[in-house]
């Protein structure tokens, strides 16, 4: 794609905001990012039968509530059937619901060759309330997201963790079904699990190999062969491992943000990173690159989330020209999303970034474009941020972030262009006193 500098325009009416190169990602962290596998099945669970207390409600998977009008209709790129993980819109059933009240079962667990050390609940206080605060930032305050401890000191598991056999993070192995089934019946005795709509598991950092050598943290998101408990599958749950520091030393400020990123899962969000870490998003959003400095989700996502209103996303799919508002993605209100179709799987998304909220690492702020391809997997590729200074080396000082893309964003005056569609994104200039920006769209 081509990025060129914009011609001054004359104003229209109105319709509706650095430091040397960081250091790059080590070989034996992007060794480990490949290897990490989340199992994902975009077939319906449902909740069980059995009795709850008076008053109470039956946790665990359900729709995800997306707002839209009859206008998004081409904007709501679809999956393939066969397709893991999408990015396509409405999420499929079966996940965990993302917005309310949302229930996490947390339950810290040992080895008896790997021992807990100190306290189980200082092994929560390395995500708690971060991971709460994080998504109460990112949805606006529409995620309600409550961690539960019902069994507050380490949960003993029956087998040593050598004979679990789980190596590289694969849900599928039969060491991870017989290590769920052995927690549900270790935790059953005091938790009810229908009263929860996820599982968090945050095991002993000394089970297992550093996450400098590999990654073991991985997720069973919609998952309808889980093991059962209490009458309802364990079909969203998030297993932590090592401690997520890959050397920059960063463990105690950012650790925690390795359990966002699989809880992202369990409401339904791919995988961002490729086989070169986060070389096709960089550090825009949590489902790319977890590590570092804090990063939020793309707009696309709190779209797909439901964190976003219809009035806040413009679906630009008519021919000619076009003007659009947007303001800040950290904040909360106004226009959030511009995205523009390209058929029933693919299209372009729009967006600004600036340095608030989730988005402190936030080093060159402008408007951010990239493409959503609702028929790549998880893991593979499935969305593409589009480079406005390529080859810079980008802007950011934090360590073993994908550093290229981090000045991305689009600024006054310069565009992307399609030449291929006959497509055409301008940044027009900053409007308001809110920060916000206008920017143009054209489709032959």
């Amino acid at each position: 794609m081509q990025v060129t500098r914009m011609q001054p325009q004359p104003q229209r009416p109105r319709r509706g905001s650095p430091g040397p190169l960081g250091r790059r990602i080590s070989r034996r962290r992007l060794a480990a990012l490949a290897c990490v596998t989340a199992l994902t099945f975009t077939a319906s669970t449902s909740a069980g039968t059995g009795r709850l207390s008076p008053g109470a409600t039956t946790a665990g998977a359900g729709p995800i509530a997306l707002s839209r009008t009859s206008a998004h209709g081409p904007c709501m790129i679809r999956a393939a059937r066969e397709v893991q993980m999408s990015e396509g819109i409405p999420t499929s059933d079966g996940y965990s619901r993302s917005t309310g009240t949302v229930r996490a079962l947390t339950l810290m667990i040992d080895f008896s060759d790997a021992p807990g050390e100190g306290k189980a609940l200082d092994r929560f206080r390395e995500f708690f309330p971060q991971t709460r605060q994080w998504f109460r930032t990112s949805s606006y305050g529409r995620l309600d997201y409550r961690p539960e401890t019902p069994i507050p000191a380490w949960l003993r598991m029956p087998r040593s963790f050598r004979e679990y056999g789980i190596e590289r993070g694969a849900p599928f192995d039969p060491g991870y079904r017989a290590l769920v089934q052995d927690i549900v019946a270790a935790a059953d005795p005091e938790v009810d699990f229908r009263r929860y709509d996820l599982l968090n598991v945050l095991v002993t950092p000394n089970a297992g190999p550093s996450a400098l050598d590999t990654v073991l943290s991985v997720t069973f998101a919609g998952n309808p062969e889980a093991p059962r408990a209490d009458g309802v599958p364990v079909a969203n749950a998030s297993f932590v491992y090592s401690r997520q520091d890959d050397g920059s030393g960063s463990y105690g400020r950012t650790g925690y943000r390795v359990l966002p990123h699989e809880n992202g899962h369990v409401f339904g969000l791919p995988d961002l990173y490729t086989a070169e870490g986060g070389g096709a998003v960089g550090h825009w959003d949590i489902m790319s690159e977890d590590w570092g400095a804090n990063n939020d989700f793309l707009g696309w996502h709190k779209w797909k989330l439901g964190w976003l209103d219809a009035s806040q996303v413009h679906c630009a799919a008519s021919p000619g020209t076009t003007e659009y508002t947007l303001t800040p993605l950290a904040r909360a209100g106004g226009p959030k999303l511009v995205v523009v179709p390209l058929n029933g799987r693919t299209g372009y998304a729009v967006e600004l970034r600036t340095r608030a909220g989730n988005d402190e690492s936030v080093c060159r702020p402008g408007v951010l474009i990239y493409k959503v391809d609702a028929a790549v997997d998880t893991g593979m590729g499935p969305v593409t941020v589009y480079d406005s200074r390529h080859d810079s080396g980008g802007c950011t000082r934090a360590p073993n972030v994908h550093a290229e893309l981090s000045d991305a964003p689009f600024r006054a005056g310069e565009t992307f262009r399609d030449a291929r569609r006959g497509i055409v994104i301008g940044v027009v200039g900053a409007v308001g006193a809110d920060g916000g920006v206008r920017v143009r769209v054209t489709r032959e």
